[in-house]
């Protein structure tokens, strides 16, 4: 009987001892000459398949199309007349809209968030919450403006509907 709970125990610190190995463990490092020659080409023929794969480092503009399959629409603002706007909604280095679902507790607590404006928040948060309520029928939301951070947080997943608004101002 006492021997089933010592060979497990020797059976489990073996496996540690294979699975959680330190750097003592392993090989010492050869001499130079055990190893194979390496030849390091500067510009082989190859590099091309590898350079697609590699991240561009700037990120390219959008062809212009008059209608995009995805639904995505570029930014038609004009950004030499910025001051003329109350509030601009700046995109993503990706040409994105900066609105996101941030969801909490296990999914239960859902707020859209809008990020990356500048100008007057309350201005925007004001014309969210009257489309948002619009949308619930006439009932009051919730929203927050954080104007540290440039943000405004809406209780609810409303991404779609502030997106396509967004959108529609131009932003």
């Amino acid at each position: 009987m006492a021997l089933a709970p010592r060979f497990l125990r020797n059976l489990i610190l073996q496996s540690s001892k294979l699975r959680y190995s330190s750097y003592l463990s392993s090989k010492e490092v050869q001499p130079l000459q055990k190893y194979p020659e390496v030849e390091i080409v500067k510009n082989p023929p190859e590099w091309k398949y590898v350079e697609r794969l590699l991240p561009k480092e700037v990120i390219p503009k959008p062809l212009q199309k008059a209608e995009y399959h995805s639904g995505w629409k570029p930014p038609t603002v004009d950004l030499r007349n910025i001051d003329q706007f109350k509030y601009y909604v700046a995109r993503t280095k990706n040409y994105m809209l900066p609105v996101y679902l941030k969801q909490t507790f296990r999914g239960q607590r859902r707020v859209t968030v809008v990020r990356r404006i500048q100008g007057n928040l309350w201005e925007l948060e004001r014309e969210i919450r009257e489309l948002v309520e619009k949308a619930r029928n006439g009932r009051v939301c919730a929203t927050r403006v954080n104007e540290m951070s440039g943000q405004v947080q809406i209780h609810g997943d409303y991404v779609d509907i502030i997106r396509e608004y967004l959108k529609s101002k131009g932003y």
